[in-house]
Parts: structure tokens; C-alpha cells; sequence
């Protein structure tokens, strides 16, 4: 893969993720893919609440953990995108379970957002926005690292 640019940033509240995430989406467009990756409790959830705020969906954002995916409408504002939110936790890798999800066709009119996604779902885009988020052991704070990165094989 080849890395285009690389971010880093200490976030000590759930507020600071969420608004990070917000300030992530002012870069997306419908045809984005975000990978996030991270352990449980690392704020891939929030970060997607603030994605989802950034780019004016309806609706709550909660973790579609049990339903694999979400997706939520592009709000009423001029600009708003359309988000859906996935969570590969339980795909077990299982690229099979996750095309069945058609979400290179959800790519053409929404950005996609897929947690536990690293290893998974690259392969639905020719680059995508991937979010490492990390817990500080006995905290609350967190870190992310970001990068755009490109496929080496185009899909």
C-alpha cells in the first residue's frame, strides 16, 4: 500500500473523538471508505457519531455490532452524504459475508465506514481513510493515527 499522507492526535474525552471525526468528514465525499481500527473500548463508535454529525446524517449513530450494518440518510442541509456503518467484528474476516453486503454498491452514494475493518475490507475502494485508535491502559485517553492510503492493485 502506498501511504499519501499520515496524521496523529492525543484525544482525551469521548467529546475530543467525536470531534475529531467531525473534522475528518469535512474531508469526505459519497464514494469514501474509512477503515477504523482499534481494540474495544477505543472509540470507533464515537468517532463514527462524529463522522456521521460532520457529514449530516439523520438519525443516532450507535454500534451496529448485532445487525452487522447501519445505514443513515443524508440529512435535509445542502452538502449532507449519506453514511453507512459497519461492523466487521463479526465477519470474522470472512470476505464472503462482507461482499454479500454490497457495500461497494452503498460506495457510490454514501461514505462507508467500517469498524474492526482493517484486513477486511480494503478491497471495496482504490484507497480509503484508515483510523487507528489506540486506549492508554489504566485511562480514558486515546489516540488516533489517520492516513489515506492507496490499494497497490486497483479494484
Amino acid at each position: 500500500m502506498n501511504t499519501v499522507s499520515q496524521n496523529h492526535r492525543m484525544l482525551p474525552t469521548v467529546e475530543d473523538t467525536e470531534a475529531l471525526g467531525r473534522e475528518l468528514a469535512s474531508q469526505l465525499q459519497a464514494g469514501d471508505l474509512v477503515i477504523l481500527d482499534g481494540p474495544l473500548g477505543a472509540g470507533k463508535t464515537a468517532l463514527t457519531r462524529g463522522i456521521a454529525a460532520g457529514l449530516g446524517v439523520e438519525g443516532r449513530v450507535s454500534s451496529p455490532t448485532f445487525i452487522i450494518a447501519r445505514q443513515h440518510r443524508a440529512g435535509a442541509d445542502p452538502g449532507s452524504i449519506a453514511l453507512v456503518h459497519v461492523d466487521a467484528y463479526r465477519l470474522g474476516g470472512d470476505l464472503d459475508e462482507l461482499d454479500a453486503l454490497d457495500l461497494d454498491t452503498d460506495l457510490d452514494h454514501a461514505v462507508v465506514v467500517v469498524e474492526w475493518g482493517l484486513g477486511v475490507a480494503e478491497h471495496l475502494a482504490d484507497r480509503h481513510l484508515r483510523v487507528q485508535l489506540r486506549r492508554e491502559p489504566e485511562s480514558d485517553v486515546r489516540t488516533a493515527e489517520w492516513e489515506w492510503v492507496a490499494a497497490t492493485t486497483p479494484r
